[in-house]
């Protein structure tokens, strides 16, 4: 690689960054949340001009730019810490996945996928070496980056797996939910009906009450394994269910209308999301129609009468 175009790839890449860096912090590119939006409805109002607080002092000395980089530099490490958490956190991502691994063997696995990305890189760089196209500094770049992507893709793998076997639990919910209300109508206990549950159901929900009393028989109070099972989850849907059953069981209060009540909102929600996810792909269905069918029917249309004016000239 000549100087020349080591240099252009600098700019290049500054140039890139930078309108890259512009691009990001427009408005319709950052999602704001829902902490975000009623924020400047609930925070208190401060009659006290901005102009008389006290600056605030930078921790670099690069000075505005520190100020212009900031948010970007928080989101960065938001978006490294989520790929890179720490052992509690990892911890709860597991349970969520319904995975038994421990972080330790999870680590392991990242590390394997991340020596794939590496050995299929070099597999890569050395086949276009043998082609006679070979410049060190791609390679190098391209090497590193599989590794890193083959660590990020397991984490990735993982995430998408918590999803799914959440929108299952969420799917399984109501129908389950009725059930162990018709159990609890007919006379049995919450332990009774979240055992005949647990042995004649079979899913990922049945599964977890099927912890949930394994804690019980273990020595835990059904409250603590309930409450275990809720952080486990941390689904509103079942954080709700978790709450009444612990109400119900230190207080004697009835279950089985709290149960049908719990599964009719989540039906409604199910139904609300599916209406919404229609919306979207309708609108997502005008694209193709409006530039790609449209036109051609115009087309279509105009194409006869052109040629009729064409041949009556």
């Amino acid at each position: 690689m000549s100087t020349s175009t080591a240099i252009a790839t600098l700019l290049g890449l500054l140039l890139g960054s930078g309108t890259w860096l512009i691009l990001v912090r427009l408005p319709f590119m950052r999602g704001r949340t829902f902490a975000e939006r009623i924020h400047p409805q609930l925070r208190s109002h401060n009659l006290e001009s901005r102009l008389l607080r006290a600056p605030t002092h930078n921790l670099t000395p690069f000075g505005p730019l520190e100020r212009i980089l900031r948010p970007v530099i928080q989101d960065g490490i938001g978006y490294l810490y989520r790929f890179n958490s720490g052992g509690p956190a990892l911890r709860k991502r597991l349970a969520r996945a319904g995975s038994a691994k421990s972080v330790l063997d999870f680590r392991a696995e990242q590390l394997v996928w991340a020596a794939a990305g590496f050995l299929l890189a070099v597999v890569g760089v050395g086949l276009g070496a043998a082609s006679g196209r070979f410049s060190p500094l791609p390679s190098l770049v391209a090497v590193i980056g599989a590794a890193f992507c083959g660590y990020v893709l397991r984490d990735f793998v993982l995430g998408q797996k918590i999803k799914r076997r959440e929108s299952v639990i969420l799917a399984e919910f109501p129908s389950l939910a009725e059930l162990m209300a018709l159990a609890v109508a007919a006379g049995e206990s919450a332990v009774g009906a979240m055992d005949r549950i647990s042995r004649t159901s079979t899913g990922e929900l049945a599964k977890e009450f099927t912890a949930v009393l394994a804690d019980t028989r273990s020595g835990k109070s059904l409250v603590q394994a309930l409450q275990a099972f809720s952080t486990r989850t941390q689904l509103p849907p079942l954080v709700r269910f978790v709450d009444g059953l612990v109400v119900a069981v230190e207080r004697g209060t009835p279950l089985a209308d709290v149960l049908r009540a719990q599964a009719a909102d989540v039906r409604d929600a199910a139904k609300r999301e599916l209406m919404e996810s229609a919306g979207r792909k309708e609108i997502g269905m005008m694209v193709p129609l409006v530039f790609g069918v449209l036109p051609l029917t115009v087309i279509f249309a105009a194409f006869p009468a052109l040629a009729a004016l064409q041949l009556s000239l």
